[in-house]
């Protein structure tokens, strides 16, 4: 199977943090990858922008080295790398001063293409540079913005941000980027429910027994740790990356295919969603690694805070109040040195009314997994009885699409998610970015919950590293006749 190439029209992308380690790791790769996939105009231009003192020629070579390092195995042998290059350009500039803006404007100057701005820069800048792209002319009707996480650390930071931005750009212009949204499987999410009359009907409460979303790293907090120290598992993956599985998972269908459309039906799911009672939350921080302690240490000899309460794991359990969901359960838990790196979503169906088999055949669910990483795809387990003679016994066996399997070489080559986000980007198709209202609305949930813990002067319990972490996280499921999903690879 050959996957369709569909061109995008001519563009200027500015990076701002043009040097920095999302733009050598994921932007500068994955547009490489574009442009030799042929989506990428041969007059398309990239231009970095970063107070690094730097010629074009030297930035020309960073990116060069950032493509050899991470660009996935791509060939760069045969011209091709030389050619992306000379569409490379570099400008030293300074987000809270005068200097660079003059040289950026004179390139962004008489071009009639899409222009697209990506703030690879901390939040603290945004406003910033918003506020330079207007004073200098760049910040027109057509221009877009591209905005990372975090958006905000609570609802009153957010509504700052937002209100900042908007002072600038319309919302049709801001593009907050959610790098889990551009998963191939997140999309094959709504593809699933929604292009298939199997699955809908069955779709709430009357036929789901519980929803599970897992997001396992085995990664610490490494360098990030004077960040993640203030923010945690809760702010950094909960309330954006979990939620907006939560929200695809649980959300009516839209009418149409279409960004607002779409966008409108995740609000509703977070408005809807029920706050969390202090029992059905448990926090937890990792250990060091036996062994190992110094290369890979515990959470607050990583982070240098020995008294920090900042949990790098948490599990919870929601509810959603609307007539689909009413009485279903949604776990969600992420943690990092957990047992494996695994990112999965998984539909658990209820038992059959009546088992026409008997006890002895034991009891069996319908289970639907959709895996975001690794080895992306969708498995569905089905029952049916074991081969052989000697009575009907029963097993579970899945139906499964690994997309690397299913799908063949040119499948299983997966277009990474921030090469598909930026190309809409450049199409202006906001479907898979947040809006404004749907940050605040997700804020106005988690708020609460962190306040509340705070409030308790709560500690996180601590966990070991490579486990599947806190005891107290199986005991929350446990309480309900329930259990986790194993955390595999």
């Amino acid at each position: 199977m050959v996957s369709r190439v569909i061109p995008v029209e001519p563009f200027d992308l500015v990076i701002f943090g043009g040097t920095g380690d999302l733009a050598r790791r994921k932007i500068l790769p994955g547009l490489f990858r574009r442009y030799c996939s042929g989506q990428m105009p041969r007059d398309a231009r990239v231009i970095g922008a970063a107070r690094t003192d730097m010629d074009e020629t030297g930035y020309r070579e960073m990116v060069a080295e950032a493509i050899r390092e991470f660009g996935g195995g791509r060939a760069c042998d045969d011209g091709t790398l030389d050619e992306f290059l000379g569409q490379i350009h570099y400008v030293s500039i300074d987000a809270r001063g005068d200097s660079g803006w003059a040289e950026l404007q004179d390139l962004m100057k008489g071009t009639d293409r899409v222009e697209a701005y990506y703030f690879s820069v901390a939040p603290g800048l945004f406003g910033d540079l918003a506020e330079r792209l207007q004073s200098w002319g760049m910040a027109d009707a057509s221009a877009r913005i591209v905005v990372e996480k975090p958006f905000g650390r609570d609802l009153r930071t957010a509504r700052d941000l937002n209100a900042t931005l908007a002072r600038y750009f319309h919302e049709t212009q801001i593009y907050r980027i959610d790098h889990y949204l551009g998963k191939e499987t997140v999309q094959n999410l709504m593809a699933v429910r929604f292009g298939n009359m199997l699955f809908e009907p069955l779709w709430n409460s009357q036929y789901v027994d519980h929803i599970q979303i897992t997001v396992a790293e085995t990664v610490g907090v490494g360098g990030r740790g004077d960040y993640y120290d203030k923010s945690g598992a809760m702010r950094d993956m909960v309330q954006n990356h979990l939620m907006q599985l939560l929200c695809l998972i649980a959300m009516e269908p839209p009418a149409r295919f279409d960004p607002d459309a779409v966008r409108d039906e995740k609000l509703k799911v977070i408005r809807a969603l029920d706050p969390v009672e202090p029992h059905h939350i448990v926090r937890g921080q990792y250990l060091a690694e036996p062994g190992n302690e110094a290369a890979q240490p515990d959470y607050r000899t990583a982070v240098d805070n020995p008294r920090s309460r900042t949990e790098s794991f948490v599990a919870l359990k929601t509810a959603i109040s609307n007539w689909r969901w009413a009485g279903t359960p949604f776990y969600m838990r992420t943690g990092k040195r957990m047992v494996a790196r695994s990112s999965e979503i998984t539909v658990v169906f209820k038992d059959t009314p009546h088992s026409i088999f008997g006890e002895e055949a034991g009891r069996h669910r319908n289970v639907l997994s959709i895996r975001l990483q690794p080895n992306e795809g969708i498995t569905l387990g089905v029952t049916i009885k074991e081969p052989g003679p000697g009575g009907m016994r029963l097993i579970d066996v899945p139906l499964d699409m690994t997309f690397a399997d299913a799908l063949g070489p040119e499948g299983a080559d997966q277009v990474d998610a921030y090469e598909r986000l930026i190309m809409d980007v450049i199409r202006g198709n906001q479907t898979l970015f947040m809006r404004g209202d749907e940050v605040e609305a997700a804020w106005s949930w988690t708020d609460p919950i962190i306040e509340g813990w705070e409030a308790r002067n709560d500690v996180p319990k601590p966990y070991d590293s490579g486990s599947t972490g806190p005891d107290a996280a199986d005991q929350l499921m446990r309480r309900d006749g329930r259990e986790w999903r194993k955390v595999s690879p």
